[in-house]
């Protein structure tokens, strides 16, 4: 469904397919032999000799997986490949036992050989750039992502992976030319996430990615940016302040490659399997008939994530790539229907201070009142309101913001949503801005995870 690789981490490769496979992607059963587990008990030195041999163009994963397999260790390879003889004994040795894996070509165990004239300078670049060589075996490699086919055998990392342990881990992607619409709507989703609790993956791209990012810095929380290059080499530069803001609240800038990987057309795919991969769900805000998200959407559905499509306009063709996959995938891609009920699927509604809805009484035209489960508070200006007055404010201060999501959460009817939004604006509790509604005065201060302003 997605293209990934067998490919080099330091350039782009021949792209293959690989699927969940045996191993994946609920993490049962041992892992792929070599790829997985190369990183386990590595020292400092190993891990310099790692990072310099994923600087090597056309050596993948599996391959080195197995150069270390029979070799013994990362710092072995390196020794090997200086001595005499090493081009022809680097392509056997990375020949599967079973002969089932064909070995690799006389061109990359030649690069192999040489790049120990530029290892010193690839660790210092690392140095330099201060980043963090994390391994399968670390406490701080992200568990989620050693679940996937083909886990990287190391992760170049500028700050924390410690946002990533967290129990709730969401994506948010789309396409690099988003409407303003749509960059609105994936700010929302995304600081509506962390908010509740949940930490924010996406891949640092101009558009909805970097919307998604700066939500998340500004509220506070903990985002992590996948990268599609080395860190040397961050594209696009024109997000270094967000890398640097998104390092300084806690999160972290993540790549596979070394740090001088350019990026290109066939490391954009790869990196994306490792968003989906890193997180429980994957949410496609826009995205255009070719856009690289719907990688990301395809990467989720084949690792077992949860998938969730903002549908937008049929004649809007950055909407068209998200209008197509809930057409071809039906059955496995969910439509965000309002950010409300987005956080309701996901299993976040409690932490955000909207718990299920439950019935409570019927006015006599059959309007169902509803009440949370979240303990009520007092607001003075509040008290004595109609219930549907109330139930629109509770509705507006936990994020909801046109008409159609207030009647999805409250069940109310059309008309008295639009009737109690009136009186509210009348008292100064209420704004109305395009089109959409955002609470006001002393309602705008009230904080949704402590208070309940419908309550009387």
């Amino acid at each position: 469904m997605a293209p990934a690789v067998e490919q080099s981490a330091g350039g782009a490769g021949g792209l293959t397919m690989i699927g969940v496979g045996a191993w994946g992607p609920d993490g049962s059963g041992a892992a792929l032999p070599g790829a997985a587990t190369l990183g386990q008990g590595l020292g400092d030195g190993d891990r310099e000799a790692l990072a310099v041999l994923l600087s090597v163009t056309g050596l993948g994963p599996l391959t080195l997986g197995r150069l270390v397999e029979m070799l013994g260790s990362p710092s072995a390879v390196l020794a090997f490949a200086r001595s005499h003889g090493a081009v022809t004994g680097l392509i056997e040795a990375s020949r599967a036992p079973d002969g089932q894996a064909q070995a690799m070509p006389s061109t990359v165990a030649r690069a192999i050989a040489e790049v120990d004239a530029r290892a010193a300078a690839i660790v210092r670049e690392v140095k330099q750039l201060e980043l963090k060589v994390v391994v399968p075996g670390d406490r701080e490699y992200p568990r989620r992502l050693l679940a996937i086919e083909v886990p990287p055998p190391a992760l170049f990392v500028r700050g924390s992976l410690e946002s990533l342990a967290s129990e709730h881990v969401i994506a948010v992607v789309g396409t690099r030319h988003p409407s303003p619409g749509g960059r609105r709507i994936a700010s929302r989703i995304a600081a509506g996430l962390v908010r509740a609790g949940a930490t924010v993956v996406s891949g640092l791209a101009i558009g909805i990615d970097g919307a998604a990012h700066a939500a998340v810095v500004s509220e506070g929380g903990a985002t992590v940016a996948f990268i599609g290059g080395g860190h040397a080499r961050l594209f696009p530069r024109a997000h270094d302040r967000l890398a640097d803001a998104i390092v300084d609240s806690g999160g972290a800038v993540v790549s596979e490659y070394a740090p001088s990987t350019e990026p290109s057309k066939g490391t954009f795919p790869q990196r994306n399997r490792l968003i989906s991969g890193s997180s429980d769900a994957a949410i496609v805000v826009e995205a255009g008939a070719r856009s690289g998200a719907l990688v990301t959407a395809s990467w989720a559905l084949e690792q077992g994530r949860e998938c969730f499509i903002v549908p937008g306009s049929i004649d809007a063709p950055s909407s068209a790539g998200c209008n197509g996959f809930l057409r071809d995938w039906p059955d496995l891609a969910r439509i965000v229907s309002g950010i409300p009920q987005l956080l309701d699927d996901l299993g976040l509604s409690a932490a955000a201070g909207l718990p299920g809805l439950v019935p409570q009484s019927s006015e006599p035209d059959g309007v169902v009142i509803r009440s949370r489960v979240r303990p009520p508070s007092a607001a003075a200006m509040l008290s004595g309101r109609s219930p549907a007055e109330l139930a629109v404010a509770e509705a507006l201060v936990h994020g909801a913001v046109t008409v159609d999501e207030v009647v999805a959460l409250t069940r109310l009817s059309v008309g008295a949503v639009l009737g109690a939004v009136t009186r509210l604006e009348a008292l100064g509790l209420v704004r109305a801005v395009h089109g959409r509604y955002e609470p006001a005065g002393p309602l705008a201060t009230t904080d949704p995870a402590a208070a309940n302003p419908a309550a009387a």
